[in-house]
């Protein structure tokens, strides 16, 4: 029987538990395939190592090992994606309204080779590449959620915790205080989510959220995501994988990732159509084309701060193509986030320098009114500070206001 999941229970208080997403029956065969992939990587890690890291590279310095895990899967351990086709995919369809959704991501959490204490808690969001949180908020309020993140363990767990309900508001001044002055301490209204193996938790990224505790315990928790098309609202920018990693699995899995990267391509001829709009300073094409991507009445201005960010991205990129420096995932593309590099990349190809230069021209007004006054500290995500707004929106700045400032 299919998992039943209340769309009212995430979007009330930003998370859900799931018992018996891997029924018993499955759960030896899906911890020996994930086991296959974590020798995989550690041979990986331990080939790559640094010259004064220990054998292991980075499996024996990391607080948390995480596996890429679709960088590793083959034929022999396509049931890992298997999984994530099925129940998990079924029940995010009925969590997600878009006409369809797509695999957004596919990391295994492992344990470190020893204790390391408690991480920092944290929202998954960021000023510099998202809309302040007050904005996302709204919008998944109005529309939704467009994205939902999963923890499934293949070993009892109890490593998270949530404050319930965090994603629909700014941190209290108690618990600004509180992570001031030690982020790895509970935070008032923290719960733990108790998983025994095969169980989930299925929660909105940007609610408070915390690594209780990286133990040397056994842990092998699968942690993936989903991002709807066609929704009401245009979720995050995000997608880290490159559809060449399924060319060689089995046709039903390749079939998948290839329809889903289709729907990637028609999203970003959506966004160029925005942008070229824009650049025509064609107001009613622009007002069209926006709800054509955000066909929620509520929260299209949230959309054109997504945009505006993505334009800063994409400029970031094609000045650094034009000017012939290495094309590098990681340190040479520090403004950008790396796993998603190849989609900005084909942003990119869709315009001239000096189309894109002037469209920054366009976003210019739109982008200071996100800027703070100052560098400001923040308290309950992953950066220690930022130059953009974390929280609020921008006060009286309406789409009209953008339009008007082209």
């Amino acid at each position: 029987m299919a998992i039943q999941v209340d769309p009212n229970e995430i979007q009330e208080q930003g998370y859900v538990v799931l018992r018996n997403v891997i029924p018993p029956a499955q759960l030896d065969s899906l911890r020996i395939s994930y086991e296959t992939l974590v020798d995989r990587q550690r041979e990986i890690w331990a080939r790559d190592r640094g010259p004064d890291d220990p054998p292991g590279g980075a499996w024996e310095t990391h607080h948390q090992p995480r596996l890429v895990f679709n960088e590793l899967v083959d034929e022999s351990t396509a049931d890992t994606l298997d999984f994530l086709l099925a129940e998990p995919w079924s029940a995010s369809r009925q969590l997600l309204r878009g006409r369809d959704i797509g695999l957004h991501a596919m990391f295994l959490m492992c344990s470190p080779v020893s204790d390391r204490g408690p991480a920092s808690w944290h929202r998954d969001t960021s000023a510099t590449f998202d809309a302040p949180l007050q904005g996302l908020e709204l919008d998944m309020e109005a529309n939704g959620p467009g994205y939902v993140q999963w923890n499934v363990p293949l070993y009892d767990d109890n490593v998270l915790w949530v404050v319930p309900g965090s994603h629909r508001r700014p941190n209290t001044e108690r618990e600004n205080r509180q992570l001031a002055e030690d982020p790895r301490q509970p935070l008032p209204g923290g719960i733990p989510v108790e998983l025994n193996a095969g169980d989930a938790v299925v929660y909105t990224n940007f609610i408070l959220h915390w690594g209780s505790n990286y133990s040397s315990n056994l842990r092998r928790t699968i942690h993936f995501g989903y991002q709807s098309f066609g929704g009401p609202l245009y979720r995050y920018y995000h997608l880290w994988w490159d559809v060449e990693f399924a060319k060689s699995l089995p046709a039903h899995i390749r079939k998948r990732f290839e329809h889903w990267d289709r729907l990637i391509i028609e999203e970003h001829d959506k966004i160029e159509s925005i942008f070229r709009a824009i650049l025509d300073r064609d107001a009613d094409a622009f007002l069209a084309r926006l709800a054509a991507l955000h066909p929620g009445q509520t929260g299209r201005m949230v959309t054109a701060i997504l945009l505006c960010k993505l334009a800063s991205s994409v400029l970031y990129l094609k000045r650094t193509e034009v000017a012939g420096a290495p094309k590098k995932e990681g340190g040479d593309f520090t403004d950008l986030r790396p796993p998603v590099l190849h989609l900005y990349q084909d942003m990119s190809r869709r315009f001239s320098l000096d189309d894109i230069e002037l469209l920054w021209k366009r976003f210019s007004v739109l982008d200071q009114r996100l800027r703070s006054d100052g560098p400001q500290l923040i308290a309950g995500t992953q950066a220690k500070s930022a130059e953009y707004r974390v929280y609020e929106m921008p006060e009286n700045f309406s789409l009209e206001s953008f339009i008007a400032s082209w």
